[in-house]
């Protein structure tokens, strides 16, 4: 059982899903299950492990459902002594279940696997966040050439919606190798849900990329929630300075700072 729980822990991570972890931290007197007793409780209610079964089973999965909404950590007792005045069960005992929300990995988009894209996978990974890889190149998409993606998917711009899920959360690294292949495929990006979206580019690229979105409906409003040229300037050369750059841009707009030296 426990090694089902933590195999079904480690799919929800790689999956990006969401879910409760609920332990027995303390018993007393008779339950149906001791301290240590696991039970994974996914958002539609369904279960691996058990805390006990029966009605406080059913309680605790109840309560599991709430702290997925607030996401924060709770223990809650529970007394198995007298249905009549309300408690679930009849064992005689009594337990303590500590709640932990699982909360998936950020998902972070890099759309193109050349030699910038290679290394923000690889930076972004090592930062913790779930990286998903496309190209329209199959040999720019896989795990032997770029390592590190959770998810790889070879398709044209047009179709990645169809094959990521975009969430309020999701960073989107646009590091393509053409103005031709944003501009077809930043419409359906940008209508995707997500928290950031950043393109690769110089300043004359954008122009002429902000223009051909214009003419192709794109409002102002829409063209300035884009971050390009993508990244904070420190006079960045090499594919991995350009990657620290970009991610640096990353965490400063998820954590509000404004890219500034400490020093000053």
């Amino acid at each position: 059982m426990m090694k089902t729980i933590y195999q079904a822990l480690a799919d929800l991570k790689a999956q990006g899903g969401r879910g409760v972890l609920c332990t027995i931290i303390k018993t007393q007197g008779s339950t149906p299950r001791k301290e240590g007793s696991k039970m994974l409780v996914y958002p539609d209610g369904e279960i691996v492990g058990s805390v006990g079964g029966g009605e406080v089973e059913s309680r605790v999965i109840e309560s599991a459902l709430e702290v997925m909404d607030t996401g924060e950590v709770e223990i809650i007792p529970y007394q198995l002594v007298d249905p009549d005045r309300g408690d679930p069960g009849v064992c005689g005992g009594s337990l303590e279940v500590f709640l932990e929300p699982l909360a998936p990995a950020t998902t972070l988009l890099v759309v193109g696997g050349g030699h910038v894209g290679q290394e923000v996978v690889h930076l972004a990974n090592w930062l913790g966040y779930r990286v998903v890889l496309t190209d329209d190149r199959k040999e720019f998409c896989n795990p032997e050439v770029v390592p590190g993606a959770a998810a790889y998917h070879p398709c044209p711009l047009p179709e990645i919606p169809d094959h990521v899920k975009f969430t309020p959360r999701t960073i989107v690294v646009m590091v393509t190798r053409s103005m031709e292949i944003d501009v077809t495929g930043l419409p359906e990006i940008l209508a995707q849900p997500h928290a950031y979206l950043g393109v690769i580019s110089s300043q004359r690229r954008w122009k002429l990329t902000a223009e051909k979105l214009r003419e192709k409906g794109l409002r102002e409003a829409d063209l300035q929630k884009i971050h390009a040229p993508i990244g904070l300037d420190i006079n960045a050369e090499t594919p991995e300075e350009i990657a620290v750059s970009i991610l640096a841009e990353v965490i400063m707009v998820q954590r509000g700072g404004n890219g500034g030296p400490l020093s000053h």
